[in-house]
């Protein structure tokens, strides 16, 4: 049919041209293996959310072009299916671009201690104490996030944070949302004293061995961190005890999430292992005529706080947002030296002792084997913190052990997911290929800690081998690679080039050569695998007639760097527009969430969600 005699149903919203089309279709990998070929598409079109026609340009426009089509000419830039984000926090990346930063370089300007003291300083004065009776106010604790020990030379004590207030209750997040210090009034708060023991899955840093278990320094990890983290985040009233932040902030982590995760080329993204409170109230704020998502958000409620709750888990979404699952979080941090590890750490924390190899979440193996016979009874998919080979062992065993109890002989209908998996080991991967569980890599360690790694967490060759995607690809893994925000920004080019690269970030140390992988095989981490991994593989991951118009545009193709390799090219690689379901989303700041504008919104309707992050 011709443009001039087409249908209004047969027409295209908007045709784009004249740029490299990387489909991520099967096969366009074997029609144009060195990035080559003639039989490159020339034109995408898309009408309404979908995309209609993938092909060439003169028969785009015969066929699709309209009087109401908008050419979009991509000017020799790159169009990509949009990113998809197989593990991160949606309100944490908001938390992230909204509390006092603390990241170091690249992402932030935090050299040393001094830095710290200082940016929460400057936050305090900037965020005044919220209370009912100062409704304008942000938050009585004052809050940083991003502090990095391997940086700045060690943790903040309670007398280095005693610097930025003696009257609020401060907290620094460490960047691994695992590790966290407080200030001595903040201590009080938490009720944490020399008389207060560790917590089941966490430990209280101590200064001294004075009775009963000695003074607390102020650095708390795992489950005495989450008590801290639980309570300068409580958006309401608890045991007469006032609010300590202000609900209207906390509803601004989601909006101010939202634009980061489009500015970086994501059009799907995760909050992972949240309450069914806040998927209550997500839903809530999405029922409204203008949701806040623009992005397609999926969620997975923590094994832990479910409950008797009924998360109505779905493969379909309900005005962008749909529930998954459920996460298990099952260790800590690598880089901050709680993961669980089978052998000991190069360099144990403090003066623990040499054969010290971290801590289990959860000690209780018919625990951990009942949160995945829940999982499974309920057709939910079930995602698991696992960083320590040590608790990736636990998982394998409790998916094994329910396996058998159902007669099932493996997993693989279910697609569990091993997050992060960062120290999996060869006979892991070996049982992941085997029952089906897709590893999600945090590959960016390789470059924000592979120093790190190498000089004081594992050492060689331990070192070398974490995130091991190459060896997944071997053994016919489709593996996803994860930004893990508010962890790390959510920097999908930093995702894509630390799998390849695999440059830390101090020394440009190439960390475990025989790991890195192709640019199209890092394409697929954030692409079809991600599809896959969410069970999305029918509607999204590939830029094909009848997937959901979800693209991304680059500024230039990584398929023809000349030396992917190296760093050059892939620091000039940007994202210059993302569009969502046939959309093209506002790049916004996420600096512009304040007290004052999110009050304006709620005029309109209640989108407050409390939030709790959990990583």
């Amino acid at each position: 049919m011709t443009a001039a005699g087409a249908e209004p149903s047969s027409v295209a919203d908007s045709i784009y041209f004249n740029g490299r089309i990387i489909t991520m279709a099967e096969p366009e990998a074997e029609t144009e293996p060195d990035g080559d070929s003639a039989a490159r598409p020339e034109a995408v079109a898309v009408r309404g959310e979908t995309i209609v026609f993938v092909g060439a340009l003169e028969e785009a426009e015969r066929d699709w072009r309209g009087p109401a089509t908008v050419m979009r000419d991509l000017e020799d830039r790159t169009l990509l299916p949009g990113f998809i984000d197989p593990h991160s926090h949606l309100g944490g990346i908001g938390l992230q671009a909204t509390v006092a930063d603390l990241l170091a370089a690249p992402d932030g300007d935090v050299r040393r201690l001094g830095d710290v003291i200082e940016k929460l300083s400057r936050w305090r004065d900037a965020n005044p104490p919220y209370s009912p009776t100062q409704p304008l106010g942000r938050s009585r604790w004052i809050i940083g996030f991003g502090y990095d020990d391997a940086i700045i030379g060690g943790h903040p004590t309670r007398e280095d944070l005693d610097r930025v207030s003696t009257e609020r209750p401060v907290l620094a997040i460490h960047q691994s949302f695992h590790l966290g210090a407080v200030n001595s009034v903040g201590l009080r708060e938490l009720g944490i004293s020399a008389d207060t023991p560790d917590p089941d899955g966490g430990v209280i840093r101590r200064e001294d061995d004075l009775p009963d278990f000695g003074t607390p320094s102020g650095v708390l990890e795992e489950a005495a961190f989450t008590l801290a983290n639980t309570e300068a985040f409580r958006t309401a009233a608890v045991d007469g005890r006032p609010a300590n932040l202000n609900p209207l902030i906390a509803a601004g982590f989601f909006k101010a999430g939202r634009a980061v995760a489009n500015r970086f080329g994501f059009t799907t993204v995760q909050e992972g292992g949240t309450t069914p409170e806040i998927l209550a109230a997500m839903r809530s704020a999405g029922a409204f005529p203008l949701p806040p998502w623009q992005v397609d958000v999926v969620v997975y409620i923590s094994a832990a706080a479910v409950g008797d709750a009924d998360l109505a888990v779905s493969q379909d979404y309900a005005r962008g947002l749909r529930c998954a699952g459920v996460k298990m979080f099952l260790d800590g941090s690598p880089q901050g030296r709680t993961a669980w590890l089978t052998e000991p750490y190069k360099e144990p924390p403090g003066d623990l002792p040499e054969d010290y190899c971290g801590y289990p979440a959860i000690k209780d193996f018919d625990v951990v084997v009942g949160q995945v016979r829940r999982a499974f009874a309920n057709d939910w998919q079930v995602i698991a913190h696992v960083n320590g080979d040590a608790a990736i062992d636990q998982f394998i065993a409790a998916i094994e052990a329910v396996c058998a109890e159902r007669g099932e002989p493996d997993a693989a209908a279910r697609r569990p997911v091993a997050i992060h998996a960062q120290t999996a080991r060869e006979d892991q991967l070996e049982a992941f290929a085997r029952l089906g569980v897709i590893p999600s890599f945090f590959s960016m360690h390789t470059f924000y800690w592979g120093d790190w790694y190498q000089d004081v967490v594992l050492g060689s060759p331990r070192a070398e081998n974490i995130s091991p995607a190459a060896t997944a690809l071997a053994m016919g893994l489709r593996y996803t690679s994860h930004h893990d925000a508010p962890v790390a920004l959510p920097d999908s080019i930093r995702v894509l080039s630390s799998q390849v690269t695999r440059r830390t970030r101090g020394r440009g140390d190439v960390l475990g050569e025989d790991q890195r992988v192709s640019v199209r095989d890092a394409l697929r981490s954030l692409t079809v695998n991600a599809a896959y991994q969410y069970f999305e593989e029918h509607r999204k991951g590939t830029i094909e007639a009848g997937k959901q118009a979800d693209l991304v545009v680059l500024n230039h193709c990584p398929l023809d760097f000349e030396d992917p390799y190296a760093s050059a090219e892939w620091e000039s690689l940007k994202v210059v527009e993302t569009i969502r379901r046939g959309v093209r989303m506002p790049f916004e700041t996420a600096d512009a969430v304040t007290v004052g504008a999110l009050a304006a919104e709620e005029s309109e309707g209640p989108v407050i969600v409390p939030f709790r992050p959990a990583c």
